[in-house]
């Protein structure tokens, strides 16, 4: 395995190519920011160490690797490399690649397919992949950016490997930085609090940053040092990843969700801010308050449902951004609200309670007797009218004759339930009694 782990001849190299593709890894030791593949005990260690390539979907961030390594493993098997991206491609382009795929391996040559973007292929298109991944004609590396569970057909799904790549954090990029000025030879004429900011625009995307040093060396003087508000002029300042119908879109909500519910307000106003900055509706986010106000706190405080409505009738009027101030507000407000799912767990309880009993009918005496008929069937009979009784309470049964009485709803010893709590525990003793 010594040969994929050297260097190629510089002098192959295209001086003219985009400072990304000059720098791309040409071995797995030079691969940054993914040891959990390629440690000791990595999946794609252990498939290089083999020499056998598997069919493989790489999921993850833009500018995480996933051509490279797409590249690097063709050679581990020694198979032609061919690429392709779903956006440009269609059934034709494939039958071409298939049938130059199968002359290939008649004359003994393996065939990878790398396929950027495979998720926007449709599923007539992935379903033709099948055959000629189970025939061993092609080894077939896929590049997402999309949960594969969602956006691949299960039966590709079931025959390919997903490795999931992380987003490069600081030390992967600050090492990809010093590369990239030792490549070209200079040291970016940066502050230390520039490089932080560049390094933090890069979000994790190797691609943009080393795009961003091609830029900054063709727009600084040799004798200019650069602060962060001239980077961020000479850049513009990049707005975070954020697809508002894709995979981080439910991912951040579900973030805001559980930090609400962890009563921790700071996490709940960042991925608050996180999906504002992205461009999420504020609209959306609201109703998702208005949703665990009911769900997650309920009666625990009753205000919480209130502090979302007014969230959302405010923002109704104001509009962005002056409107957001309101859905921050309430967000503030469920987080450090007492907690309680048990209007939730009352719903589900008698929902299935309501399944399970079919249709029994009320009891005689609470149904109204508006005919003779009825009057003369017992409806409405022996009715007590609660009000009419000292304690405002009669402790009738309301249940279905046929059925035993069931507590459904079991309010939690915090904030405004332990108050109902009480009542209830009240109510139930002058029922039993």
């Amino acid at each position: 395995m010594s040969d994929l782990f050297s260097q190629q001849n510089p002098e192959d190299e295209d001086a003219s190519a985009p400072l990304a593709d000059r720098l791309r890894p040409r071995a797995f030791d030079e691969v940054v920011g993914q040891d959990h593949l390629l440690g000791a005990d990595g999946p794609l260690r252990r498939m290089v160490d083999s020499g056998k390539v598997a069919s493989l979907v790489f999921w993850g961030p833009p500018g995480t690797g996933k051509t490279t390594l797409a590249r690097l493993l063709a050679q581990v098997g020694d198979l032609v490399f061919v690429q392709i991206s779903a956006i440009f491609s269609g059934v034709g382009d494939l039958k071409k690649i298939f049938e130059a795929a199968r002359i290939r391996r008649a004359n003994g040559q393996g065939t990878l397919l790398f396929v950027d973007e495979i998720h926007r292929f449709n599923r007539a298109q992935q379903d033709s992949f099948l055959p000629h991944v189970e025939d061993g004609t092609i080894t077939l590396v896929g590049a997402t950016t999309e949960n594969p569970s969602f956006e691949l057909n299960a039966a590709l799904l079931s025959r390919m490997q997903v490795l999931v790549l992380r987003r490069l954090d600081e030390t992967a990029l600050e090492d990809l930085l010093k590369r990239a000025e030792k490549h070209l030879e200079i040291s970016l004429p940066l502050t230390g609090k520039a490089r932080e900011m560049l390094l933090a625009m890069a979000d994790g995307d190797g691609r943009y940053l080393l795009n961003a040093v091609e830029t900054l060396t063709g727009l600084t003087a040799a004798d200019e040092r650069l602060d962060e508000t001239t980077l961020a002029r000479l850049l513009q300042r990049r707005a975070p990843a954020y697809d508002k119908d894709r995979e981080e879109h439910y991912n951040l909500i579900s973030a805001l969700h559980k930090s609400l519910r962890g009563s921790d307000a700071d996490a709940a106003l960042y991925w608050l801010a996180r999906m504002l900055v992205g461009g999420e509706d504020p609209l959306y986010i609201v109703r998702r308050l208005i949703r665990f106000a009911s769900e997650d706190i309920g009666l625990a405080d009753p205000q919480a449902l209130v502090q979302a409505l007014a969230a959302r009738e405010t923002f109704e009027v104001l509009g962005s951004p002056e409107g957001e101030l309101a859905i921050v507000q309430a967000t503030l407000y469920l987080a450090t609200a007492p907690k309680s799912n048990a209007v939730y767990k009352a719903q589900n309880a008698a929902t299935v309670a309501a399944r399970e009993t079919g249709s029994l009918a009320p009891p005689a005496h609470i149904l109204n007797a508006p005919t003779t008929l009825m009057k003369e069937l017992g409806y409405g009979r022996d009715y007590v009218y609660d009000h009419d009784t000292d304690e405002g309470f009669s402790g009738q049964n309301y249940f279905p004759d046929e059925m035993p009485r069931s507590q459904f709803y079991r309010p939690a010893e915090r904030g405004f339930e332990r108050e109902i709590g009480k009542r209830l525990a009240w109510w139930a003793r002058r029922r039993g009694g």
